[in-house]
């Protein structure tokens, strides 16, 4: 640290230089978050320094969290629900399953998920001391429920079911890992951090929410699809049971137990969700969606007349493109200043999101982009 202070005029030049390196959203194809919405904004400054780790102080920015688990529920199939604001996927997913491990009372078990399944499940089997058992995936990249109930036994304190998985925007068939969770008395939890936002915006009944009974735990991201500032996660839980069993006495708040991993947490994020929730409402959604899902065709019909095939039909604004020689051509593109990803083997592809910061414009060139590539 310098002795003496630089102006704030020479800080802010060094910061608006260094924001400067930064890639912009227009180009990028590989990432599930985007630009916030203006109101989410305005909201998160106005509650920049509120701290909902001691919710005595801050009670305006508690009441809002607890409304935006309410709206989050009703969303999902179930406006009872128990839950809060996290940070993001990752803590969502570590919180519902130490809550399955606490309430089964096995510190040394195994967790049974889809190969398909965020990394985050890899941290969690590392922190949590828990085996984490891999299912395979079907023809669909659907996680098979036969592989699914091969590897449960005695021990296994959760599965997981993902509803829009990270590389191809699959959905696993919730409805049957719910019968098996319901059968062994097993907690499944679902991860919607993606697809929260989207599923309940399509066409067709996806069966995958709190409306499935078996369903104990989902985990839902405001700062992806939710247009929320980051960090904005959601974890839900079917009922107050399941939440206690994360609880801690926190002896020197105004608060006695605290149910959230970390302890300071920002009244931002929760601010900026109900923000955007409230201003956009289910229409909203409806037309951010339909906006992503029309990008999504479009850059698929696009592809295949370039000769082109997806893996499998996109089931969200997800696309995993069959290209030959995917690293390189991905290389390629990323010279293009396209930042784009490419999906795990065996089946690697090309992994394109289509978010609301991208344009039919860009799509195309885009597409005009990618047929150089694989012609050259």
């Amino acid at each position: 640290m310098r002795d003496k202070a630089l102006s704030e005029d020479e800080v802010m030049r060094i910061l608006e230089e260094t924001r400067s390196r930064d890639f912009c959203y227009d180009r990028f194809f590989s990432t599930m978050c985007t630009r916030p919405h203006p109101i989410a904004i305005r909201a998160h400054d106005l509650f920049l320094e509120t701290n909902l780790g001691d919710p005595g102080l801050f009670p305006g920015v508690a009441d809002l969290e607890q409304q935006v688990v309410h709206m989050l529920g009703e969303l999902l199939g179930c406006a009872n629900v128990a839950g809060y604001i996290s940070t993001g996927g990752t803590e969502s997913n570590i919180q519902a399953i130490r809550a399955a491990r606490n309430e089964a009372g096995r510190k040394n078990g195994n967790i049974v998920v889809p190969a398909s399944a965020h990394f985050s499940f890899d941290k969690i089997g590392d922190l949590l001391c828990l085996e984490v058992r891999k299912a395979d995936l079907d023809e669909n990249l659907k996680v098979d429920l036969g592989s699914v109930e091969s590897l449960v036994d005695g021990n296994t304190v959760a599965l997981v079911g993902i509803a829009g998985t990270t590389e191809f925007g699959q959905v696993d068939p919730i409805e049957g890992l719910a019968r098996l969770a319901l059968e062994r008395g097993i907690h499944l939890h679902v991860d919607a951090a993606f697809g929260g936002f989207v599923l309940p915006f399509l066409e067709g009944d996806w069966r995958w929410d709190f409306q499935v009974k078996g369903v104990s735990s989902i985990t839902i991201d405001p700062h992806k699809m939710g247009m929320s500032t980051i960090p904005a996660g959601g974890l839900l839980f079917r009922g107050q049971d399941c939440m206690n069993a994360l609880e801690t006495e926190t002896h020197y708040l105004t608060k006695a137990r605290q149910a959230s991993l970390t302890g300071t947490r920002s009244g931002a994020a929760a601010a900026a969700t109900y923000a955007v929730m409230r201003h956009l409402g289910r229409e909203g959604f409806q037309e951010m969606v339909n906006y992503c899902m029309d990008l999504t065709r479009h850059l698929t019909l696009g592809a295949r007349k370039i000769g082109i095939e997806p893996f499998i039909e996109p089931v969200m604004n997800v696309v995993a493109l069959k290209v030959p020689s995917t690293a390189e051509v991905r290389e390629e593109l990323m010279k293009r200043d396209w930042h784009v990803s490419m999906t795990r083997e065996p089946n690697r592809a090309l992994r394109l999101i289509l978010m609301t910061h991208m344009t039919r414009e860009n799509v195309n060139l885009f597409l005009k982009d990618l047929e150089e590539i694989l012609r050259s």
